[in-house]
């Protein structure tokens, strides 16, 4: 390879760009942001699942306190006059 293929724009780019993968900083770096760009989708995830538990929850209650009035509703009442006909 002569001296004149060095000063080509597309070796000179690709030589940057293993002298930056290659040196340390910047490999602590990019497994750094790795780390927290992982820790984030997590906490992301777990708020995510959070609220939809709420929701759920919240949804399963509403059903739950309108049947409850609808059977108190339909339930007859029973009144002391029947047993005493007899």
């Amino acid at each position: 390879m002569d001296f004149e293929d060095l000063l080509e724009p597309e070796v000179a780019a690709a030589a940057v760009v293993v002298a930056a993968i290659a040196s340390p900083q910047v490999r602590n770096a990019v497994r750094r942001g790795a780390v927290y760009g992982l820790a984030g989708l997590i906490v992301a995830g777990d708020a995510v699942s959070s609220f939809a538990r709420g929701v759920g929850r919240g949804v399963q209650s509403a059903t739950a306190g309108a049947n409850g009035r609808v059977q108190a509703k339909s339930v007859p009442v029973e009144t002391g006059a029947q047993g005493s006909g007899e």
